[in-house]
């Protein structure tokens, strides 16, 4: 027996200098990332400074945008932008949601492949490919959708679309286009992808011998998804959501190619005029003076910090979810 006083041995394991190497190399990439974050934030409130001092708690309450005037804010672009966001994750979560069990659960193998390389170069295509889309084709199409909606669930507010007249069917369409639904559409399109991939790599881990049990106890393929690969999968179902929601807030070229800018906050998501904060920034920067640039930093920040914790949120709750820890181990 060892004596009770023994201390302790200590192990010591060398881990060699391809680990050593290897583990400052992860050290030094994920300390660049932080340092490029924080000297975005640094430029950014730098470059604000002068506009945020003009502007103070004002900035954040005021919906016009006349930084030469000295009467400037964001809260019509922020509401804008957050609208158009959500109507993007109602649409795409479903239908990232059902492409993702489809590949993981249903597809053959011999086109499981093609399947996620055509989702995943969907992901790549540039933003103006699905603006432009979105301009000369996909919005004259879904103005039909839209009267439709509003003729029958007009009396929901934010269905409502003033200046529309259910009974005559020859009115202007004018009036529902370049909406925040049809900006939030063509975005919704942008971000699945996104949402898809890290729902189907979520759903690819569930466990093979709760899967099997549940087929062992009569479950059926929808009955063992039901029961497995959804519960266990359920963090990064709302991560991938939510980093998807962090792509759609800082979406700009599509958005400013759709919609008609107004500065004033629009919650009538089928009416004509919206806006949010990057397309302000993309439609104002070229004629800017030296106060109204550092009116749109200002803005630029606010969405950073937005977008920063909408990503910090999506990366927490999909470490925390069961899934999350399986594929860190």
């Amino acid at each position: 027996m060892v004596p009770a006083d023994d201390p302790p041995r200590r192990l010591h394991v060398d881990p060699g200098v391809p680990d050593r190497i290897f583990r400052g190399v992860l050290r030094g990439g994920g300390s660049l990332v932080l340092a490029i974050m924080l000297l975005v934030g640094g430029f950014l409130t730098y470059r604000a400074w002068q506009a945020l001092e003009v502007a103070q708690w004002d900035f954040v309450t005021t919906e016009a945008w006349e930084p030469e005037g000295r009467n400037f804010g964001i809260a019509a672009v922020l509401v804008g932008t957050i609208l158009i966001a959500l109507v993007a994750i109602v649409f795409a979560v479903p239908l990232a949601l059902g492409t993702a069990l489809y590949i993981s659960e249903y597809a053959p193998a011999r086109v499981r492949q093609t399947l996620i390389s055509v989702v995943d170069l969907m992901a790549a295509v540039p933003s103006v490919v699905y603006g432009l889309w979105g301009l000369f084709f996909f919005q004259g199409h879904v103005v039909t959708v839209s009267r439709w909606i509003s003729t029958y669930f007009g009396w929901i507010p934010v269905f409502k679309v003033d200046g529309a007249d259910p009974t005559d069917p020859l009115a202007t369409a004018t009036v529902f286009t370049s909406s925040t639904f049809i900006a939030g559409m063509v975005v919704s399109l942008m971000v699945a992808p996104i949402i898809c991939s890290v729902m189907r790599e979520v759903f690819s881990q569930a466990p093979v011998g709760e899967r099997e049990g549940a087929y062992a106890l009569g479950a059926n393929r929808w009955g063992m998804i039901r029961s497995v690969v959804l519960p266990f999968g359920k963090g990064g179902m709302i991560g991938g959501t939510m980093l998807g929601l962090g792509r759609a807030l800082g979406e700009t070229i599509a958005v400013y190619l759709i919609i008609s800018p107004v500065f004033e906050i629009q919650p009538h998501i089928l009416q004509n005029g919206t806006n949010s904060v990057s397309s302000l920034i993309a439609l104002r920067y070229g004629e800017a003076t030296e106060f109204g640039m550092s009116a749109l930093m200002a803005a630029g920040l606010a969405l950073f910090l937005m977008t920063l914790v909408v990503n910090f949120a999506a990366s927490s709750i999909v470490a925390r979810s069961r899934s999350g820890a399986t594929s860190d181990s």
